[in-house]
């Protein structure tokens, strides 16, 4: 009970967490205890300190000190515009730049691949929460999408239309 209401109130603050069934080995069950001088569980560190067991994460988070004493989850947003601007030319694509796990990926790493252009890729199939989030962010529903200096250039499509009309190479090496 005690260690649910410390996850509960962890998560809704958005803490960035991992834990340790002291189940799971009586002996760092017990010298924890020493260690710590503290005789209860849950017990909470920060950084390797003991900040307290769930009466004191409770008055932490009624004074709202909880929020700076903890390391925050990194937001979607923020993690979405980190992947993106990653490498000057990113492609968010099903495979990665070794193995393309769908057609349009394919096709699209063939021409990438012919420009010469440096570019970094993300499998977007190795994560739900950057599959998902990305189309939302980018207001762009398909993959691949690519990206240049941050921005979106577009899919496949997109991509082909710049080559046949010799816009590519300025556009990958930002120059529009």
């Amino acid at each position: 009970g005690f260690s649910k209401q410390m996850v509960e109130i962890l998560n809704k603050h958005g803490v960035s967490f991992s834990s340790f069934d002291i189940f799971s080995d009586e002996e760092v069950r017990q010298g924890l205890k020493t260690y710590s001088n503290w005789p209860t569980y849950p017990q909470l560190y920060v950084a390797g300190e003991l900040i307290g067991g769930l009466d004191i994460v409770k008055e932490l988070e009624a004074s709202g000190e909880l929020d700076t004493i903890c390391p925050k989850a990194q937001k979607l947003e923020d993690r979405l515009k980190s992947l993106i601007n990653k490498a000057p030319v990113m492609l968010f694509m099903k495979g990665n730049k070794q193995m393309a796990k769908c057609g349009f990926s394919k096709q699209i790493l063939e021409i990438m691949n012919n420009t010469g252009v440096d570019y970094e890729t993300f499998d977007i199939l190795e994560d739900e929460e950057v599959r998902q989030g990305l189309k939302t962010f980018s207001n762009w529903p398909t993959y691949p999408q690519l990206y240049v200096k941050g921005e979106l250039v577009g899919g496949l499509d997109i991509v082909k239309e710049l080559k046949e009309s010799g816009e590519l190479m300025p556009v990958l090496k930002g120059e529009n």
